[in-house]
Protein backbone atom coordinates (compact mmCIF):
# COMPACT_ATOMS: atom_id res chain seq x y z
CA UNK A 1 0.00 0.00 0.00
CA UNK A 2 1.57 3.24 -0.89
CA UNK A 3 1.43 6.10 1.92
CA UNK A 4 0.08 9.77 1.41
CA UNK A 5 2.32 11.89 4.01
CA UNK A 6 1.00 14.88 5.43
CA UNK A 7 2.57 17.38 8.19
CA UNK A 8 1.30 20.53 9.51
CA UNK A 9 2.30 22.56 12.82
CA UNK A 10 1.24 25.50 14.66
CA UNK A 11 3.48 28.09 16.39
CA UNK A 12 2.92 28.36 19.96
CA UNK A 13 2.74 31.62 20.17
CA UNK A 14 -0.55 31.81 22.12
CA UNK A 15 -3.65 30.40 22.65
CA UNK A 16 -4.93 27.89 20.04
CA UNK A 17 -8.16 29.87 18.37
CA UNK A 18 -11.14 29.43 16.45
CA UNK A 19 -8.88 29.74 13.19
CA UNK A 20 -6.44 27.56 14.22
CA UNK A 21 -8.66 25.04 14.32
CA UNK A 22 -10.67 25.13 11.57
CA UNK A 23 -8.10 25.96 9.12
CA UNK A 24 -5.21 23.54 10.63
CA UNK A 25 -6.57 21.50 13.71
CA UNK A 26 -9.96 19.71 12.48
CA UNK A 27 -8.81 19.28 8.97
CA UNK A 28 -5.72 17.63 9.91
CA UNK A 29 -7.61 15.58 12.43
CA UNK A 30 -10.14 14.18 9.55
CA UNK A 31 -7.00 13.48 7.60
CA UNK A 32 -5.09 11.25 10.11
CA UNK A 33 -8.16 8.78 10.07
CA UNK A 34 -7.95 8.07 6.74
CA UNK A 35 -6.16 4.83 5.88
CA UNK A 36 -3.20 5.31 3.46
CA UNK A 37 -2.26 8.27 5.08
CA UNK A 38 0.69 9.18 7.62
CA UNK A 39 0.45 11.88 9.70
CA UNK A 40 2.80 13.81 11.35
CA UNK A 41 1.79 16.75 14.00
CA UNK A 42 4.01 19.29 15.52
CA UNK A 43 4.35 22.40 17.71
CA UNK A 44 6.47 24.61 16.21
CA UNK A 45 8.06 26.35 19.28
CA UNK A 46 11.82 27.46 17.01
CA UNK A 47 9.36 29.21 14.58
CA UNK A 48 7.62 30.76 17.82
CA UNK A 49 10.89 32.68 19.02
CA UNK A 50 10.90 34.31 16.24
CA UNK A 51 7.76 36.23 17.70
CA UNK A 52 7.81 35.86 21.28
CA UNK A 53 10.21 36.50 23.75
CA UNK A 54 8.79 35.61 26.92
CA UNK A 55 9.92 31.98 27.56
CA UNK A 56 6.47 31.25 29.41
CA UNK A 57 4.30 32.43 27.24
CA UNK A 58 5.81 29.64 24.94
CA UNK A 59 5.70 26.93 27.40
CA UNK A 60 2.13 27.57 28.34
CA UNK A 61 1.19 27.98 24.58
CA UNK A 62 2.92 24.90 24.20
CA UNK A 63 0.71 22.77 26.40
CA UNK A 64 -2.41 24.27 25.32
CA UNK A 65 -1.87 23.47 21.54
CA UNK A 66 -1.09 20.04 22.36
CA UNK A 67 -4.19 19.99 24.83
CA UNK A 68 -6.14 21.18 22.09
CA UNK A 69 -4.67 19.22 19.34
CA UNK A 70 -5.60 15.64 21.32
CA UNK A 71 -8.91 16.79 22.93
CA UNK A 72 -10.10 17.48 19.38
CA UNK A 73 -9.53 13.64 18.61
CA UNK A 74 -5.79 13.16 17.75
CA UNK A 75 -4.90 9.91 18.01
CA UNK A 76 -1.03 9.84 19.24
CA UNK A 77 -0.87 6.28 18.80
CA UNK A 78 -1.85 6.39 15.37
CA UNK A 79 -0.15 9.58 13.85
CA UNK A 80 3.39 10.94 14.83
CA UNK A 81 2.70 14.42 17.48
CA UNK A 82 5.98 15.86 18.47
CA UNK A 83 7.40 19.36 19.62
CA UNK A 84 9.79 20.69 16.97
CA UNK A 85 12.64 21.82 19.76
CA UNK A 86 12.97 17.66 20.55
CA UNK A 87 14.00 17.05 16.56
CA UNK A 88 17.60 18.12 16.75
CA UNK A 89 17.74 17.05 12.42
CA UNK A 90 15.28 19.80 11.47
CA UNK A 91 17.75 22.57 12.40
CA UNK A 92 20.56 20.63 10.99
CA UNK A 93 18.45 20.07 7.65
CA UNK A 94 17.90 23.74 8.01
CA UNK A 95 21.63 24.72 7.81
CA UNK A 96 21.63 22.18 4.57
CA UNK A 97 18.52 24.07 2.94
CA UNK A 98 20.04 27.35 3.57
CA UNK A 99 22.68 26.25 1.38
CA UNK A 100 21.02 25.61 -1.38
CA UNK A 101 18.71 28.60 -1.11
CA UNK A 102 19.08 32.00 -3.12
CA UNK A 103 19.01 34.90 -0.97
CA UNK A 104 16.58 36.43 -3.60
CA UNK A 105 14.01 33.71 -2.91
CA UNK A 106 14.03 34.47 0.83
CA UNK A 107 13.79 38.60 -0.38
CA UNK A 108 10.35 37.70 -1.59
CA UNK A 109 9.21 35.87 1.39
CA UNK A 110 5.52 37.90 2.37
CA UNK A 111 6.58 38.42 5.95
CA UNK A 112 9.98 40.03 5.53
CA UNK A 113 8.82 41.92 2.84
CA UNK A 114 6.19 43.75 4.82
CA UNK A 115 8.22 44.29 7.40
CA UNK A 116 10.93 46.06 5.16
CA UNK A 117 7.93 47.79 3.29
CA UNK A 118 6.84 49.24 6.62
CA UNK A 119 10.31 50.68 7.48
CA UNK A 120 10.68 52.22 4.18
CA UNK A 121 7.03 53.94 4.50
CA UNK A 122 8.39 55.93 7.74
CA UNK A 123 11.27 56.25 6.14
CA UNK A 124 13.63 53.94 8.81
CA UNK A 125 16.83 52.00 8.04
CA UNK A 126 14.49 49.06 5.86
CA UNK A 127 15.99 46.25 8.13
CA UNK A 128 15.42 48.13 11.70
CA UNK A 129 14.31 45.32 13.65
CA UNK A 130 14.48 42.28 11.07
CA UNK A 131 15.73 39.63 12.72
CA UNK A 132 17.73 36.74 10.95
CA UNK A 133 15.21 34.42 12.22
CA UNK A 134 12.17 36.31 10.74
CA UNK A 135 14.40 36.82 7.07
CA UNK A 136 15.32 32.49 7.81
CA UNK A 137 11.88 31.25 8.66
CA UNK A 138 10.77 30.21 5.20
CA UNK A 139 13.90 27.88 5.19
CA UNK A 140 13.44 26.37 9.07
CA UNK A 141 9.90 25.94 7.78
CA UNK A 142 11.38 23.79 4.87
CA UNK A 143 13.33 21.75 7.16
CA UNK A 144 10.04 20.97 8.63
CA UNK A 145 8.37 19.76 5.85
CA UNK A 146 10.95 18.25 3.89
CA UNK A 147 12.60 16.53 6.70
CA UNK A 148 9.58 13.73 6.61
CA UNK A 149 8.99 14.21 2.77
CA UNK A 150 5.35 14.95 3.34
CA UNK A 151 3.49 14.86 0.49
CA UNK A 152 0.89 17.33 1.15
CA UNK A 153 0.32 20.22 4.07
CA UNK A 154 -2.44 21.86 5.14
CA UNK A 155 -2.13 25.64 4.87
CA UNK A 156 -4.15 28.89 4.96
CA UNK A 157 -4.10 30.81 1.94
CA UNK A 158 -1.44 33.08 3.31
CA UNK A 159 0.72 29.90 3.41
CA UNK A 160 0.89 28.78 0.13
CA UNK A 161 4.03 30.52 -0.96
CA UNK A 162 6.07 28.82 2.52
CA UNK A 163 5.06 25.53 0.32
CA UNK A 164 6.59 26.90 -2.98
CA UNK A 165 9.40 27.61 -1.57
CA UNK A 166 9.72 24.07 0.02
CA UNK A 167 9.71 22.88 -3.46
CA UNK A 168 12.03 25.14 -4.61
CA UNK A 169 14.12 23.91 -1.59
CA UNK A 170 13.31 20.32 -2.69
CA UNK A 171 14.65 20.73 -6.03
CA UNK A 172 17.82 22.51 -5.74
CA UNK A 173 18.68 20.31 -3.43
CA UNK A 174 17.44 17.29 -5.41
CA UNK A 175 19.47 18.99 -8.66
CA UNK A 176 22.54 19.03 -6.30
CA UNK A 177 22.89 15.84 -4.92
CA UNK A 178 20.32 13.52 -6.18
CA UNK A 179 16.47 12.49 -5.34
CA UNK A 180 16.08 13.02 -1.74
CA UNK A 181 13.42 14.71 -1.01
CA UNK A 182 9.45 14.93 -2.38
CA UNK A 183 8.41 18.57 -3.66
CA UNK A 184 5.12 18.67 -1.32
CA UNK A 185 2.01 20.30 -2.17
CA UNK A 186 -0.17 22.44 -0.17
CA UNK A 187 -3.61 21.31 1.02
CA UNK A 188 -6.62 24.10 1.76
CA UNK A 189 -10.48 24.06 2.34
CA UNK A 190 -11.79 26.90 0.20
CA UNK A 191 -14.37 27.38 2.77
CA UNK A 192 -12.44 27.75 5.63
CA UNK A 193 -8.40 28.90 4.45
CA UNK A 194 -8.62 32.28 6.46
CA UNK A 195 -11.44 32.84 9.20
CA UNK A 196 -12.45 36.30 9.83
CA UNK A 197 -11.51 37.52 13.17
CA UNK A 198 -14.00 40.04 15.39
CA UNK A 199 -13.29 42.84 13.77
CA UNK A 200 -13.65 41.02 10.37
CA UNK A 201 -10.00 40.89 9.50
CA UNK A 202 -8.09 37.89 10.04
CA UNK A 203 -8.02 36.05 12.75
CA UNK A 204 -5.04 36.00 14.31
CA UNK A 205 -3.12 36.86 17.47
CA UNK A 206 -1.12 39.70 15.88
CA UNK A 207 -4.66 41.38 15.62
CA UNK A 208 -5.68 40.77 19.07
CA UNK A 209 -9.03 39.27 17.64
CA UNK A 210 -9.33 36.40 18.00
CA UNK A 211 -11.82 33.64 19.85
CA UNK A 212 -9.97 31.30 21.86
CA UNK A 213 -10.70 27.86 20.93
CA UNK A 214 -11.58 26.13 24.68
CA UNK A 215 -13.26 29.34 25.93
CA UNK A 216 -15.68 28.80 28.87
CA UNK A 217 -18.85 28.59 27.35
CA UNK A 218 -20.06 32.52 28.74
CA UNK A 219 -17.10 33.82 27.77
CA UNK A 220 -18.01 32.45 23.73
CA UNK A 221 -21.39 33.96 24.07
CA UNK A 222 -19.78 37.21 24.77
CA UNK A 223 -17.13 37.14 22.01
CA UNK A 224 -19.50 36.29 19.53
CA UNK A 225 -21.78 39.04 20.38
CA UNK A 226 -19.19 41.03 19.85
CA UNK A 227 -18.21 40.44 16.19
CA UNK A 228 -17.80 43.49 14.04
CA UNK A 229 -21.34 43.77 11.85
CA UNK A 230 -23.17 46.88 9.86
CA UNK A 231 -25.59 49.18 11.36
CA UNK A 232 -28.43 47.25 9.38
CA UNK A 233 -31.87 47.40 11.32
CA UNK A 234 -33.82 43.70 12.21
CA UNK A 235 -36.03 43.30 8.93
CA UNK A 236 -33.95 44.66 6.85
CA UNK A 237 -32.34 42.43 4.12
CA UNK A 238 -28.38 41.77 5.07
CA UNK A 239 -25.34 40.75 2.74
CA UNK A 240 -23.56 37.59 3.24
CA UNK A 241 -20.66 38.25 1.38
CA UNK A 242 -18.53 40.34 3.55
CA UNK A 243 -19.93 39.52 6.75
CA UNK A 244 -17.66 38.19 9.31
CA UNK A 245 -20.21 36.34 11.22
CA UNK A 246 -21.77 34.75 8.17
CA UNK A 247 -18.28 33.28 7.31
CA UNK A 248 -17.38 31.81 10.64
CA UNK A 249 -20.43 29.93 10.84
CA UNK A 250 -19.80 28.57 7.11
CA UNK A 251 -16.97 27.31 8.76
CA UNK A 252 -18.59 24.98 11.09
CA UNK A 253 -22.05 23.92 9.33
CA UNK A 254 -23.51 22.03 6.89
CA UNK A 255 -24.58 23.26 3.58
CA UNK A 256 -28.11 22.88 4.56
CA UNK A 257 -27.69 24.74 7.93
CA UNK A 258 -25.44 27.60 5.81
CA UNK A 259 -28.42 27.81 3.25
CA UNK A 260 -31.32 28.22 6.17
CA UNK A 261 -29.19 31.30 7.33
CA UNK A 262 -28.66 32.67 4.24
CA UNK A 263 -32.21 33.16 3.66
CA UNK A 264 -32.25 34.57 7.19
CA UNK A 265 -29.96 37.20 5.86
CA UNK A 266 -32.36 37.79 3.28
CA UNK A 267 -35.46 37.70 5.42
CA UNK A 268 -33.78 40.38 7.66
CA UNK A 269 -32.75 38.37 10.72
CA UNK A 270 -31.78 40.76 13.65
CA UNK A 271 -27.95 40.73 14.20
CA UNK A 272 -28.63 39.38 17.81
CA UNK A 273 -30.53 36.55 16.30
CA UNK A 274 -27.57 35.76 14.04
CA UNK A 275 -25.15 35.97 16.35
CA UNK A 276 -27.18 33.90 18.75
CA UNK A 277 -27.27 31.15 15.94
CA UNK A 278 -23.86 31.32 15.46
CA UNK A 279 -22.86 30.50 19.00
CA UNK A 280 -25.05 27.77 19.65
CA UNK A 281 -23.48 26.51 16.27
CA UNK A 282 -20.16 26.39 17.43
CA UNK A 283 -20.88 25.43 21.18
CA UNK A 284 -22.46 22.16 19.69
CA UNK A 285 -19.61 21.19 17.84
CA UNK A 286 -16.80 22.32 20.71
CA UNK A 287 -18.60 21.44 24.03
CA UNK A 288 -18.16 17.75 23.93
CA UNK A 289 -14.24 18.50 23.34
CA UNK A 290 -14.08 21.06 26.29
CA UNK A 291 -14.17 19.13 29.26
CA UNK A 292 -11.31 16.47 27.37
CA UNK A 293 -9.23 19.65 27.41
CA UNK A 294 -9.73 21.11 30.63
CA UNK A 295 -8.34 17.63 31.94
CA UNK A 296 -5.69 17.58 29.71
CA UNK A 297 -4.61 21.28 30.87
CA UNK A 298 -4.58 20.23 34.20
CA UNK A 299 -2.24 17.00 33.84
CA UNK A 300 1.01 18.82 32.02
CA UNK A 301 3.02 15.44 32.46
CA UNK A 302 0.90 13.50 30.68
CA UNK A 303 1.00 15.67 27.70
CA UNK A 304 4.77 16.07 28.10
CA UNK A 305 4.88 12.04 28.01
CA UNK A 306 3.26 12.19 24.70
CA UNK A 307 5.21 14.57 23.32
CA UNK A 308 8.59 12.68 24.50
CA UNK A 309 7.40 9.31 22.88
CA UNK A 310 6.11 11.12 19.83
CA UNK A 311 9.40 13.06 19.30
CA UNK A 312 11.17 9.30 19.56
CA UNK A 313 9.05 8.06 16.98
CA UNK A 314 9.90 11.19 14.49
CA UNK A 315 13.57 10.45 14.74
CA UNK A 316 13.28 6.95 14.28
CA UNK A 317 12.74 8.60 10.45
CA UNK A 318 15.05 11.82 10.85
CA UNK A 319 17.92 10.27 12.06
CA UNK A 320 18.84 7.62 9.28
CA UNK A 321 17.45 9.96 7.29
CA UNK A 322 19.65 13.07 8.20
CA UNK A 323 22.35 10.61 8.19
CA UNK A 324 21.76 9.65 4.61
CA UNK A 325 21.52 13.61 3.76
CA UNK A 326 24.97 14.22 5.51
CA UNK A 327 26.34 11.57 3.13
CA UNK A 328 24.62 12.96 -0.18
CA UNK A 329 26.32 16.58 0.76
CA UNK A 330 29.73 14.91 1.66
CA UNK A 331 30.04 14.63 5.17
CA UNK A 332 31.23 11.43 5.66
CA UNK A 333 33.77 9.20 8.08
CA UNK A 334 36.96 9.70 6.49
CA UNK A 335 37.66 6.12 6.54
CA UNK A 336 35.34 5.10 4.23
CA UNK A 337 36.94 6.95 1.66
CA UNK A 338 38.73 4.11 -1.08
CA UNK A 339 41.14 6.53 -2.19
CA UNK A 340 42.09 9.73 -1.71
CA UNK A 341 41.15 10.79 -5.59
CA UNK A 342 37.33 10.94 -5.98
CA UNK A 343 35.94 8.71 -8.49
CA UNK A 344 32.97 8.25 -10.17
CA UNK A 345 31.14 4.67 -9.54
CA UNK A 346 30.00 2.74 -13.07
CA UNK A 347 26.42 2.04 -13.30
CA UNK A 348 27.57 -1.32 -13.59
CA UNK A 349 28.58 -2.06 -10.26
CA UNK A 350 25.64 -0.33 -8.31
CA UNK A 351 22.81 -2.23 -7.27
CA UNK A 352 19.71 -3.23 -9.23
CA UNK A 353 16.20 -4.30 -9.07
CA UNK A 354 14.70 -6.86 -11.29
CA UNK A 355 11.37 -6.90 -12.30
CA UNK A 356 9.68 -10.44 -13.72
CA UNK A 357 6.79 -12.13 -14.03
CA UNK A 358 6.25 -15.86 -12.01
CA UNK A 359 4.70 -19.05 -13.48
CA UNK A 360 2.10 -18.00 -11.06
CA UNK A 361 1.22 -14.91 -13.19
CA UNK A 362 2.31 -12.91 -10.28
CA UNK A 363 5.07 -10.09 -10.42
CA UNK A 364 7.73 -9.80 -8.49
CA UNK A 365 11.13 -8.16 -8.04
CA UNK A 366 14.96 -8.69 -5.89
CA UNK A 367 17.12 -6.56 -5.64
CA UNK A 368 20.97 -7.47 -6.58
CA UNK A 369 24.14 -5.83 -5.48
CA UNK A 370 27.01 -5.76 -8.45
CA UNK A 371 27.84 -9.16 -7.81
CA UNK A 372 24.57 -10.37 -8.48
CA UNK A 373 23.97 -11.46 -4.43
CA UNK A 374 20.38 -11.48 -3.57
CA UNK A 375 19.64 -8.95 -1.25
CA UNK A 376 15.78 -7.98 -1.55
CA UNK A 377 12.62 -10.11 -2.58
CA UNK A 378 9.12 -9.47 -3.00
CA UNK A 379 6.37 -11.24 -2.71
CA UNK A 380 3.78 -11.46 -5.47
CA UNK A 381 1.87 -8.55 -7.58
CA UNK A 382 -0.88 -8.94 -8.67
CA UNK A 383 0.31 -6.21 -11.24
CA UNK A 384 3.55 -4.83 -12.84
CA UNK A 385 2.15 -1.54 -12.04
CA UNK A 386 1.61 -2.63 -7.95
CA UNK A 387 5.14 -3.93 -8.58
CA UNK A 388 6.85 -0.61 -10.01
CA UNK A 389 5.57 1.39 -7.46
CA UNK A 390 6.98 -0.86 -4.35
CA UNK A 391 10.30 -0.74 -6.30
CA UNK A 392 10.06 3.37 -6.40
CA UNK A 393 9.13 3.62 -3.05
CA UNK A 394 12.44 2.04 -2.11
CA UNK A 395 14.49 3.71 -4.53
CA UNK A 396 13.03 7.09 -2.78
CA UNK A 397 12.78 6.53 0.57
CA UNK A 398 15.91 4.08 1.38
CA UNK A 399 15.81 1.68 4.65
CA UNK A 400 12.26 3.74 5.27
CA UNK A 401 10.59 1.77 2.92
CA UNK A 402 11.42 -1.41 4.22
CA UNK A 403 9.35 -1.22 7.52
CA UNK A 404 6.47 0.15 5.64
CA UNK A 405 6.83 -2.43 2.73
CA UNK A 406 7.71 -5.29 5.08
CA UNK A 407 4.28 -7.18 4.58
CA UNK A 408 5.02 -7.20 1.00
CA UNK A 409 8.84 -8.01 1.33
CA UNK A 410 10.43 -11.74 1.69
CA UNK A 411 12.92 -12.39 4.86
CA UNK A 412 15.67 -10.33 4.10
CA UNK A 413 18.73 -12.23 2.46
CA UNK A 414 21.15 -10.19 4.15
CA UNK A 415 20.70 -7.83 7.59
CA UNK A 416 18.79 -4.32 6.94
CA UNK A 417 21.55 -2.34 7.10
CA UNK A 418 23.76 -4.11 4.23
CA UNK A 419 20.24 -3.26 2.21
CA UNK A 420 19.88 0.26 3.07
CA UNK A 421 23.36 0.93 2.26
CA UNK A 422 22.62 -0.31 -1.35
CA UNK A 423 19.29 0.99 -1.36
CA UNK A 424 21.61 4.86 -0.51
CA UNK A 425 23.97 3.66 -3.37
CA UNK A 426 21.59 3.16 -5.74
CA UNK A 427 20.02 6.71 -5.47
CA UNK A 428 22.95 9.08 -5.20
CA UNK A 429 25.47 6.76 -7.33
CA UNK A 430 28.55 7.03 -4.58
Amino acid sequence: MSFTRFLTGITTSGTPHLGNYVGSIRPSVRASLAPDVESYYFLADYHALIKVDEPARIQRSTLEIAASWLAAGLDPERVTFYRQSDVPEIPELTWLLTCVTGKGVLNRAHAYKAAVDKNTATEQDPDMDVTAGLFMYPVLMGADILMFNAHKVPVGRDQIQHIEMARDMANSFNHRYGDHFVPPQAVIEESVATLPGLDGRKMSKSYDNTIPLFAPREQLKKLIAGIKTDSRIPGEPKDTEGSALFQIFQAFASEDESRTLRQSYADGIAWGDAKQVLFERIDREIAPMRETYLSLINNPAKIEAILMAGAAKARNRATPFMTELRHAVGLRRLGDMASTAPQKVAKSALPSFKQYREADGKFRFKLVDAQGQLLLQSLGFSSPKEAGQAIAELQRDGALALTRLAAQLEPLAVDADTVGAALTLLATGT
